[in-house]
């Protein structure tokens, strides 16, 4: 019994060590520390450092290192962050999409309250503290440019709608992205809707 309560600590440990080094912020899922231990030992592990305070458990099996702010408390980590940890862990892909899509790249201000990810793993929703993190499955076609900045800008426009993709907009993406980058929304034309083909020409000159 001794031998195995130490080596629930001896993983505990190992554990907290790797959560240390990642810092405040980050956000974990189990399958990220099975290189320590069988996952009986991991869950143990981060059930026994929720019971310290140490973790936050966000939901099943998604935890966080909170950072805490002097008056506020403990904060609610980036939907980015949390999406990305069960996006790691299920071996999916993720692309921001809708409102948020939009909010990401400075074209409105409204912060959503539902966060929505286009993905090419089954749908589901995950609630964060006031945020609720959608993941929608899609098309192949939707998934084609995910992590790239062609993907964004295509989810972005999309939401805003074409009779809303002003001359500001535009010239406020031209201001805002670098050069270089901007250049490879040429390359992903074929995977927007037509009415963007101009638009995505325009983002993309010099």
């Amino acid at each position: 019994m001794k031998g195995s309560q130490r080596k629930v600590q001896s993983t505990e440990s190992q554990v907290l060590r790797r959560i240390l080094g990642r810092g405040r912020g980050a956000v974990f899922v189990p399958a990220g520390f099975l290189d320590l231990g069988s996952r009986l030992a991991i869950d143990l592990a981060l059930h026994r450092l929720v019971k310290k305070g140490t973790l936050r458990r966000l939901a099943r099996g998604v935890y966080d290192f909170p950072r805490v702010h002097g008056e506020l408390g403990p904060l609610w980590p980036s939907a980015e962050n949390v999406a990305g940890a069960i996006a790691g862990r299920d071996g999916i892909r993720l692309q921001p999409a809708g409102a948020y899509a939009a909010n990401l790249l400075g074209l409105t201000e409204q912060v959503p309250a539902k966060v929505v990810f286009l993905t090419d793993g089954p749908t589901r929703s995950v609630r964060v503290g006031p945020t609720v993190i959608q993941l929608r499955h899609t098309t192949p076609k939707n998934m084609a440019a995910a992590g790239r900045l062609s993907g964004l800008v295509i989810q972005a426009l999309r939401h805003l709608k074409r009779e809303h993709v002003t001359a500001a907009r535009v010239a406020r993406l031209k201001a805002t992205l670098p050069a270089r980058e901007r250049r490879s929304l040429a390359r992903d034309i074929k995977l927007a809707p037509t009415w963007m083909h101009p638009i995505l020409r325009e983002l993309a000159k010099d």
